[in-house]
Parts: structure tokens; C-alpha cells; sequence
């Protein structure tokens, strides 16, 4: 299996920092997802800004259909890679 990093898309950092939390509980991520905040094409204003949260997957074990999954309860989404 290879290494892989998944990248979940979520609406603000409120929701980013939720799922982050709720990724080791649901899904047993025993690193911390990093959060990223990424402002839209052309916009200043943290309202438009989405929230990246990024799960480094060592062994390639989270299935990505169940990751998209998880974050679409969040309104988000996984980002293809």
C-alpha cells in the first residue's frame, strides 16, 4: 500500500476543526489532520474563505468513498487527488 494524503474541503473552520476532531474518533486517525485555511480565487474576506483539513494516511487504509462520505455530513467534500 502506498502512502497517500486525502485533503476534505469544508465550508469554514468552525466545521474544519469538528471534522478534524471527529476524524480520530469515527475513523481512528492517530495523527493530528492539519487545517488550512484556503481563501477563494480573487477574495480578502475570511467569509469566503473554505477549509482545508489534511489527513496524512501512512499504510493507505481509509477508504476515500467513506471519507467523502463523512465529509459531506459537513457539507464539505474530499478533494480528488
Amino acid at each position: 500500500m502506498s502512502e497517500e494524503r486525502h485533503v476534505l474541503v469544508l465550508p469554514d473552520r468552525d466545521t474544519a476543526e469538528d471534522v478534524a476532531q471527529e476524524l480520530t474518533e469515527r475513523f481512528g486517525v492517530h495523527e493530528e489532520p492539519q487545517l488550512i485555511r484556503d481563501a477563494l480565487a480573487g477574495e480578502d474576506d475570511a467569509e469566503d474563505a473554505q477549509w482545508l483539513v489534511v489527513v496524512e494516511d501512512p499504510k493507505g487504509r481509509l477508504d476515500p468513498r467513506a471519507l467523502d462520505d463523512f465529509a459531506a455530513e459537513y457539507e464539505g467534500w474530499l478533494e480528488a487527488p
